[in-house]
Order: C-alpha cells, then structure tokens, then sequence
C-alpha cells in the first residue's frame, strides 16, 4: 500500500500507524526489539546497541532506560529523538537476542561510569546477578576503560558489588552502611521459624541477632500480602530479632541517621553480649 506523506501524517495522528523512526512506522506501538527492527531499516544495516539498551537486554538495566543507545555504524548519522549514537572502537562485542550488543561486563562499566556511586554500585550488583559476567570479566573491563570518566569511582565500588542484591535500592541502602563504616551484613540471609518454614532478610547481622528489611513504595499490594508479611516478620521477632525497616528516604535524605539507628542497635547487642 502506497500513501502520501499527508496521508501518513493522518493516520499517525488518527492513530492508526506509530511512526517509530523518520521513514519507519508500524501499526502498533513497538516493544524495545521492535525499535530496533525498526531501526535496522532506518539505518540500512543491524544496530550494534551499548549503554542501558545493551543492559536492558543482558537483564541488568536499573535505570529504566528508554532511548536507544547504538554504536556509531560508521556512516553519517545524527542522534535523534529517543536515540543515542556512540563512539566506542575497540568495545568487545557479544550476541544477544538476534544481534551485537557491547559484552556484558563492559556494558556494566561504561553504565556504572555515568552514575551517581549508588546507582552504580546498583548496575555493578546487577550485572553480578545476571550472571551474564564475572567479577574477573568486569575487573578486565575497569582495566581496559582506565582513564575514561567515571571510571575511579567505579573501580573503588568493585570490591563491595554483590550478586546477592536483589533490587537497586537494596544496594543503594547496603552503600550507606559501607560509607559509615557499618559491619558488612549478610545479603538474603534465611531464618529458620519454629514451625519449619524458611524466611530470607535484606540484611542481616547473625551474631547481633539483627535484621534489616528495604521497604519499598509498592511493598504491600494488598491486604492479604500485608497480613503475610507483617506475620512473617511477628514470627522472626519471636526468635528474637530485631528487625529494622527501612524505606526510600532513609536511604536518600537521612543516610547518617540510618547508620545510626543500625550502629545502635548493634551497639546494644554487643554490650548485652
């Protein structure tokens, strides 16, 4: 079928075609590897992405990334709305989902580079989690990007990036003890109920019998959930725990007095040790 440009322009602005990129629409609004099939025939050749679309892909993206980040294809070609174009010879290369994306490890570098530390110690723990790259491959991956922006920060965050995290503002709160000196805790730790049931905690110090648990916004969904949680955590104070809630903005506007509160407690545990 053969439309005018004004006919084109009616039926994105009817609804009944998406223009996805200059010359390229489709009937229904497209999924990220839509975009980049979309982008495949925008450009002539296949996309080789990098940065967040690489993460995305690789299943580690923390920062909800929507442009589409590419390597330079070696033609002329501008940055666009919802599209990023980069210059990155030399970054090694691995298929992922039908196409070329920068490898995993460096993929969480060149990201991790571009963040505020807690974000980044967020990517690198995601990274880790994916188990799409090693420690080893990322450590090779700080090495090969020395020198580049960023990239200090980063190697200095490595050695506390841990697989074990299980959202990113677990790991933004897990910085917070490590910027205040805190006793590292154990990640995802398991408790044992009376009654045989196993139960895991954000953060947990054993010898203290001390917990620590990230709230999140949408924590309960229901009321049900609520019951089951707040039953859980009534179960574990019953083996003597204490459990120390944790929300958003302890971690961002009160960080001194969220190691505070956890110093005390482990505080009070040794003195009653």
């Amino acid at each position: 079928m053969v439309m005018t440009r004004q006919q084109l322009d009616v039926e994105v602005k009817n609804g009944g075609l998406v223009r996805v990129w200059y010359g390229v629409y489709t009937a229904n609004e497209p999924d990220l590897l839509g975009r980049l099939a979309a982008l495949d025939i925008f450009m002539g050749r296949r996309a080789v992405v990098c940065m967040g679309t690489a993460a995305i892909l690789f299943g580690f993206d923390t920062e909800n990334s929507t442009a589409i980040h590419v390597l330079d294809p070696g033609v002329r070609m501008r940055p666009a709305v919802g599209l990023m174009v980069h210059q990155r010879i030399g970054a090694p290369l691995q298929r992922i989902a039908g196409r070329l994306a920068t490898a995993p490890a460096w993929t969480a570098v060149e990201v991790a580079r571009q963040l505020h530390r807690p974000r980044a110690l967020a990517t690198l723990d995601a990274a880790l989690r994916s188990m799409r790259c090693s420690r080893s491959e990322i450590e090779r991956a700080v090495a090969e990007q020395r020198g580049r922006r960023g990239i200090v920060a980063v190697r200095d965050l490595l050695p506390f990036a841990d697989g074990r995290s299980e959202s990113a503002m677990e790991s933004e709160a897990r910085l917070v003890m490590i910027d205040h000196g805190l006793p590292l805790p154990e990640l995802q730790y398991p408790i044992c109920g009376r009654d045989g049931e196993l139960w895991r905690v954000d953060f947990a110090w054993p010898e203290a019998f001390l917990a620590a648990e990230y709230e999140s916004i949408d924590w309960h969904v229901g009321r049900s959930e609520m019951i089951r949680d707040k039953t859980r955590w009534g179960k574990i104070q019953e083996l003597g725990w204490t459990i120390i809630p944790i929300v958003v903005h302890d971690v961002r506007r009160e960080p001194d007095r969220l190691a505070e509160r956890i110093a005390n407690h482990l505080e009070r545990s040794r003195m009653a040790g």
